[in-house]
């Protein structure tokens, strides 16, 4: 895979550059909420720009149905992009239309441009390999030369992350290479002992990860919706409590696998549980109560780890070597559900161990409840990315670019 350091050195002055960045930030309306994406792609469009490349950064927002749709503007985004280089940035008001060639052309050396969103076209998510290559064929009209540096996309089989490399000579931006390199040190020759955090709503969403974690793993700690799962397989009532009734036998098995293999399981002791779910615009007391798991409320649900739990928690953490965690433990986005999520934060910077904190909520979780960035090992782009590497699986976007 050639680095960004290597297509440096081999000179980019005057050349079109194509960045496929992760541009996919939460947005309120117009108003970015979170522009950690934005920031970590920021030293590879700085490095080319600061060497004279012409640069096309590029991204998908949202889920747009393949048709331009103005909630899914990446407009903010580019904004956003000018604000943290310094410089202004040119927006491209479609993909690859008159609007990009225009702007495109119109790039100096060392400039920036942003495109509209990707996804605005269909043919950047088609399964059609046909109609995905097409729209390859017309984003490689664009540029010279292409640059993957959107983590966050690289388990994605779409055109602009694996058709359009093959078009171009392509190299891995500073990104990708770290991402993956901290990837490889929870996979290969870990240090241990080794724990990992899983929270979010659905076990559905977990149980890949699961099942190859329990290969590596010394102990994996379960919250946020997906532990009422678990409390169920184990018999414990969970009320109105989230709960993928389907996945009960499967959780079973692999908390089987964990005692026969010697994998420690931990679940929550005690939770927060409330008779409805929180109100996230107001941000209303919830006034929840603190129960144990064996004393859930038939008419309640759990929201957070309880304090016992957090307690439980931090212990379990206070002695790992490396952690890896991905999911929140509760809704964090209400300062009534958001102690078990801070406890787990917390708890990985107390240790002295390599801390991962694998994406998606539990990223914009440190970010919203304060914490300082480099207090953590490494906070990852790409949640699912992270997850499909942990399972093992191949990354269309990651393969793309191996030479």
């Amino acid at each position: 895979m050639k680095t960004i350091d290597e297509l440096l050195d081999e000179g980019v002055a005057g050349k079109r550059v194509f960045v496929r960045a992760d541009l996919n930030v939460p947005l309120d309306g117009t108003t970015i909420t979170d522009d950690g994406r934005i920031r970590a792609v920021l030293p590879t469009v700085a490095r080319l720009a600061e060497a004279g490349a012409r640069v096309i950064v590029a991204s998908h927002l949202g889920r747009p149905k393949g048709a331009p749709d103005p909630a899914f503007s990446l407009a903010p985004a580019a904004a956003r992009l000018g604000e943290l280089l310094g410089a202004d940035v040119a927006f491209a008001t479609d993909t690859v239309g008159d609007s990009a060639q225009a702007v495109v052309a119109a790039l100096g050396d060392g400039q920036v441009a942003v495109i509209e969103n990707l996804r605005f076209n269909a043919g950047e998510t088609s399964k059609d390999d046909a109609e995905r290559g097409a729209f390859a064929d017309r984003l490689a009209g664009l540029a010279d030369l292409y640059v993957g540096d959107g983590f966050g996309a690289v388990h994605r089989k779409h055109a602009s992350v694996f058709d359009l490399p093959a078009r171009l000579p392509h190299a891995a931006g500073g990104l990708i290479a770290t991402e993956v390199g901290v990837l490889r040190k929870l996979t290969e020759d870990v240090k241990r002992p080794y724990a990992v955090v899983l929270g979010g709503a659905k076990v559905s969403d977990k149980l890949g990860v699961i099942d190859h974690l329990l290969e590596k793993a010394d102990r994996i700690l379960i919250g946020g919706g997906m532990a009422y799962t678990f409390l169920k397989a184990q018999g414990h009532e969970v009320g109105a409590s989230l709960l993928q009734e389907d996945q009960i036998p499967a959780v079973q098995e692999y908390l089987k696998r964990a005692d026969e293999r010697g994998v420690e399981f931990v679940l929550p002791v005690d939770v927060l549980v409330a008779p409805s779910f929180p109100d996230l615009k107001t941000k209303a007391p919830a006034n929840p109560e603190t129960v144990a798991v064996d004393a859930i409320p038939a008419d309640a649900m759990g929201l957070d780890n309880g304090p016992e739990t957090n307690r439980l928690y931090a212990s379990k953490l206070a002695d790992a070597a490396t952690v890896f965690w991905n999911g929140p433990m509760g809704v964090f986005e209400h300062p009534d559900y958001a102690e078990g999520t801070r406890a787990v934060a917390q708890a990985l910077i107390d240790s002295d161990a390599f801390t991962v904190v694998g994406g998606g909520d539990s990223a914009a979780a440190v970010r919203i409840l304060g914490f300082d960035e480099n207090a953590f090992g490494h906070i990852s782009t790409g949640g699912g990315a992270s997850l499909e590497y942990l399972e093992g699986k191949t990354l269309p976007g990651l393969a793309a670019l191996e030479d």
